[in-house]
């Protein structure tokens, strides 16, 4: 199968950016951000703005030295049952069902909250089952871990190919969630990221 995309080099005023960013992620399905931009502290967060935050579509972060792929062989999705989460895997729903493995991936979570139901992980294992996904659930406990800190590991335990997660926070959080993404990625393993908020 082959992809139809397009690559654009331009030069802009850096105070616009953010703008171009965004005109240009509108009409797109994903957009695509490799370690130039990540490593860039000046650039890297008005083009993760303007992507990600100003237009609802997803973003592949793609970090030094991970192999940028739609096509993953393992995929694990950091599950919260949060609206972010569940659009993050609608967005992925193509690379997941191509995946010979997804593992839906839930840090202490509780049954009967925030959505989880009497069984954790089973109604979003269900609808990715529904469209033809090879699914398997991991419930993991924290120890005091941060969440990011346990997915990165299981990642790395279970071979996984790529995260996809949802990215949520407010205006003001937006700073914070590219450093933290950026610090993230750099300090864990070196897999292609999916995002969307």
């Amino acid at each position: 199968m082959s992809l139809a995309y397009d690559v654009d080099t331009d030069y802009y005023d850096p105070a616009s950016l953010g703008e171009v960013a965004r005109q240009r992620a509108l009409c797109a399905d994903l957009t695509i951000i490799g370690p130039g931009l990540l490593n860039d502290e000046n650039l890297g967060p008005p083009v993760v703005n303007g992507c990600l935050f100003d237009t609802g579509k997803p973003v592949l972060v793609v970090p030094k030295g991970a192999e940028a792929t739609l096509w993953p062989r393992r995929v694990l999705v950091g599950w919260d049952s949060r609206v972010e989460a569940s659009r993050a895997v609608r967005e992925a729903l193509g690379l997941l069902c191509a995946a010979e493995e997804v593992r839906v991936a839930l840090v202490d979570p509780k049954a009967n909250y925030n959505g989880n139901g009497a069984e954790p992980g089973a109604d979003i294992a269900a609808y990715l089952t529904r469209h033809g996904a090879r699914v398997s659930v991991d419930l993991l406990p924290s120890a005091g871990k941060s969440a990011a800190t346990v997915l990165a590991q299981h990642a790395i335990d279970t071979s996984a190919d790529m995260i996809v997660m949802g990215a949520y926070g407010s205006r003001r959080l937006r700073e914070r969630l590219f450093g933290g993404v950026t610090r993230w990625i750099f300090e864990k393993p070196t897999l292609p990221l999916f995002l969307a908020r």
